[in-house]
């Protein structure tokens, strides 16, 4: 038998993920302005388009569970900014890494918990989390700039390994302040093996999407 997922926890993933996106929407628009090319700051642009879009959603659903959005978000905007203001890009390839490398990680992360969710709001966390055409751009542009120039590679492996090391910590932080999150993970996994089963899964994509880059992970 299922066990039933407490409201709150629900709440407060969906809060957690509306923010993530509206950070998300900010960022890639500002990153766009970095980019090389006008296609490239399209490219991005679009993408920015969809996530203002996927927060559109979230708030929508917060709203119908009673919540209100922003008091939902909250909670999780000190800990995704200090993620953000850590993890700054300066440069355009910096950029793309992160939104492929740092928002891939943290849709695992979404995703893994999503399971353990009631259908529609997992159907809906697993909607907003498709991808939204940055993965094949990024590996594109990525790739290029490598074989046009060997200094990037090692350059920015360094800088995937930083964003994996900031995304752990701040994920650690956010579960540890919010109880409910702690106990929708725990419960879902079962126990703390579980619990490391899931963060090797999450682990594991992040090398795998290393290597598509053609970086080091």
């Amino acid at each position: 038998m299922t066990t039933p997922v407490d409201s709150s926890a629900v709440v407060d993933l969906l809060g957690a993920l509306a923010y993530a996106e509206l950070s998300a929407f900010d960022r890639l628009a500002e990153d766009a302005r970095m980019a090389p090319t006008l296609a490239g700051r399209a490219a991005l642009a679009k993408m920015a388009a969809a996530e203002i879009a996927h927060h559109g959603q979230l708030t929508a659903r917060l709203t119908e569970l009673g919540a209100d959005p922003a008091e939902a978000m909250a909670p999780f905007v000190a800990a995704l900014d200090a993620f953000h203001r850590a993890t700054r890009p300066s440069t355009w390839l910096e950029g793309l890494v992160k939104a492929y490398v740092g928002d891939g990680l943290a849709s695992d992360f979404y995703r893994e918990i999503a399971a353990f969710l009631p259908e529609r709001d997992r159907d809906l966390v697993l909607e907003v989390l498709a991808d939204t055409g940055h993965a094949d751009f990024a590996v594109r542009e990525v790739r290029a700039a490598i074989k046009a120039d060997r200094k990037v590679p090692g350059r920015l492996s360094l800088w995937g390994r930083r964003l994996v090391g900031e995304a752990m910590s701040q994920s650690q932080a956010v579960i540890a302040e919010h109880d409910r999150l702690a106990e929708l993970i725990i419960a879902g996994t079962g126990d703390l093996a579980g619990v490391a089963r899931l963060i090797e899964r999450i682990t594991a994509a992040h090398t795998k999407r290393m290597k598509a880059l053609g970086l080091n992970p």
